[in-house]
């Protein structure tokens, strides 16, 4: 996808917008700055909690979720500290009882900094952890649940994350979401899609990090060298009219999700070294959930990005040694230089989207029973995005997991691809900057809209 940066460095240097921005070549310098051992520092951190259970205590000030939550709101304040106030730092919560997980009132209560862009404030990508944990009985607050791996990974990753992204400026927001009662019912996630919502974020990206830093599997495999990527493919939210479209018109693996997934699968091979993604065509492990599916249930694209090989008796077990085997989520479970690695992948995929124009909106194709393929779209708004340099045509076989053409058609709102046959290939667009930095590839119509 970004092979040809060359052509858009020198296209950066022909026509310099207004808002100064680093090339593409700053995404290299981004994994570099991602420590390992501040991820261990974290980790250790949570840990230390005791227990992070949805339930558990909430007045102490060294054991359970609620001083687990003021110290990560203070790790995100000292953050925002040191790049001079660039972090709004905020608790999310809500209420919830009567669930089969959370039978009595308790307060689910998330932390949230949103890192505000300079040009589009309004459009966000965001990357989230879990903040609770829990051992073999779900309904179990008393009993030590380190959940070191599940997941005081995820949320190191995001905490890491944020200080080595809040050394830029962006033009879009990023937010660096800690949530809560996942493993009670991923309430955190909807509390959060539901402010998102009230509050019309244009959330065009969501990395869900659950599990980040294992590399030792139940199977035996030792690998630090790959990582998952889940994503959805049609929306839950199509309607029936939706539905008939794209019946005749494709779509099914095309979804934002899909081409979300894509393309940090590209941004993995072209900026971190070493590791190789997997785009898997399912919401989320068979038959298992995580936090990006309440934010997919309001129609925003989301993934979750974890580790390639699980360790099920490290997992929602009680501490225990059972014949010579060690249960528990426990800090020995942890590869930190593996955690980084895939905080590294966040951390680009975040500052590219960031640093990006916006997905283009309103991406529309014909070209039946014709030897030519014409794609249209909406023009970017420009104060919005003043570095817009014009958009990229993508295709690819039907066949093919990843885009294989492409062509830079400039700042324009339509372009003819002549003699590529449109029944053979599904086609996107992309936004481009001056700079050289691509927004994820957008499919035409309503299955694979970024939103406006």
């Amino acid at each position: 996808m970004f092979a040809r940066l060359a052509v858009l460095t020198a296209l950066a240097t022909a026509s310099a917008g207004s808002l100064a921005a680093p090339d593409t070549n700053e995404l290299h310098a981004i994994p570099k700055a991602v420590s390992a051992d501040r991820i261990e520092q974290d980790i250790r951190k949570l840990v230390s909690f005791g227990t992070r259970h949805t339930l558990s205590e909430t007045e102490s000030d060294t054991r359970g979720i609620g001083a687990a939550r003021r110290w990560i709101k203070q790790e995100f304040e000292a953050i925002s500290a040191q790049c001079g106030g660039c972090l709004e730092v905020m608790f999310v919560g809500d209420t919830v009882s009567g669930e089969k997980r959370i039978p009595e009132p308790t307060d689910v209560i998330s932390v949230v900094a949103i890192q505000r862009g300079s040009t589009d404030p309004n459009r966000y990508v965001l990357m989230s952890g879990d903040i609770d944990s829990r051992v073999s009985d779900v309904m179990d607050a008393t009993s030590d649940a380190p959940g070191a791996n599940d997941n005081a990974s995820g949320v190191a990753g995001t905490l890491e994350a944020a200080r080595v992204l809040s050394q830029y400026q962006f033009n879009g927001s990023i937010v660096y979401a800690a949530l809560a009662g996942e493993e009670q019912g991923l309430f955190g996630g909807k509390i959060l899609a539901a402010k998102a919502k009230d509050e019309g974020w244009r959330l065009k990206a969501v990395l869900n990090n659950d599990m980040i830093g294992n590399i030792e599997g139940v199977n035996g495999v030792i690998n630090n060298t790959t990582a998952r990527l889940f994503a959805e493919g049609t929306r839950v939210t199509e309607t029936a009219d939706e539905a008939r479209t794209r019946r005749f018109t494709g779509g099914e693996v095309d979804s934002p999700s899909r081409n979300l997934a894509r393309y940090i699968d590209k941004l993995a091979d072209e900026y971190i070294p070493n590791l190789d993604t997997m785009v898997i065509y399912r919401l989320d492990r068979f038959g298992r959930g995580g936090h990006h599916r309440p934010l997919n249930d309001l129609g925003y694209p989301g993934i979750r990005i974890m580790e390639t090989n699980e360790n099920y008796v490290r997992q929602h077990q009680d501490l225990r040694t059972e014949d010579g085997v060690e249960y528990g989520d426990t800090i020995e479970g942890v590869d930190f230089d593996y955690a980084a690695k895939l905080t590294s992948l966040n951390a680009v995929s975040l500052a590219a989207m960031a640093w990006a124009p916006a997905p283009p909106a309103d991406v529309t194709i014909k070209g039946a029973v014709s030897p030519d393929t014409t794609l249209s779209w909406a023009q970017a708004d420009k104060q919005q995005n003043p570095n817009l340099a014009g958009y990229k045509i993508y295709w690819r076989y039907t066949d093919a997991p990843q885009w294989q053409y492409s062509k830079f058609v400039g700042n324009v709102t339509s372009a003819t691809l002549e003699n590529v046959v449109i029944d053979n290939y599904f086609f996107g667009v992309a936004s481009v900057s001056k700079e050289g930095f691509e927004s994820p590839v957008v499919f035409p119509g309503a299955a694979g809209s970024f939103g406006e």
